[in-house]
């Protein structure tokens, strides 16, 4: 198994990149979540990975953090319907803390809106990962893990204490950044919750 590859970061395009490891290029597959965390080409890279083999080809998939890879695995070995296309998609359309919420609320609508997860899968992805979100590493473990910038955590614990207070996740993701727009970025978590109920009551 290829656990990762560290070397210069030659050919890069949105969902597929080229690393140079040792004068041999490995072609990788990346969700545009890990793509929008690359360095810019030239630069050193270390991606971790996860091989899939068929019987056509050996597939390596990469990513920028843990969480991302954790998530893919989760995906593809746990929920049936879902390949490593339809993973690279459920990762380029959701962050994995936004992914995290909507599988503990049941925010099956959300799931739903990813590109080739339809209202049956995305039911199945929360039956089959609700109890499995632990097994996801956080933005803070691992050796490629990047952490959340302090707008986005905001905007993040936001959310989850509106879905936690009953919120539909994109009701409560849509109305925190809406409460954000009026008391700009340095309002606090609770300042934000607090307005996102006034406004709802």
């Amino acid at each position: 198994m290829i656990t990762f590859l560290h070397g210069k970061l030659t050919d890069v395009l949105p969902t597929q990149v080229t690393v140079d490891v040792g004068g041999v290029g490995y072609e990788v597959l990346l969700p545009l979540s890990s793509f929008d965390k690359l360095p810019a080409p030239g630069s050193e890279v270390k991606l971790l990975t996860h091989l899939v083999v068929r019987e056509d080809a050996h597939v390596l998939f990469g990513f920028m953090t843990a969480a991302e890879r954790d998530l893919f695995r989760l995906l593809i070995n746990n929920v049936s319907g879902i390949g490593p296309k339809t993973a690279l998609n459920a990762l380029s359309g959701i962050s994995v803390s936004a992914f995290r919420l909507a599988v503990a609320s049941g925010d099956v609508r959300s799931l739903s809106q990813i590109s080739g997860v339809g209202k049956k899968t995305a039911e199945r992805i929360v039956v089959e990962l609700k109890d499995k979100m632990g097994m996801i590493a956080t933005p803070t473990m691992g050796t490629a893990a990047q952490p959340l910038d302090a707008d986005e955590s905001k905007l993040n614990d936001a959310t989850a204490a509106l879905v936690a207070l009953g919120y539909k996740f994109n009701d409560a993701h849509d109305t925190i950044r809406a409460a954000i727009a009026v008391l700009g970025p340095k309002a606090g978590v609770d300042q934000l919750v607090r307005a996102a109920l006034k406004k709802a009551s």
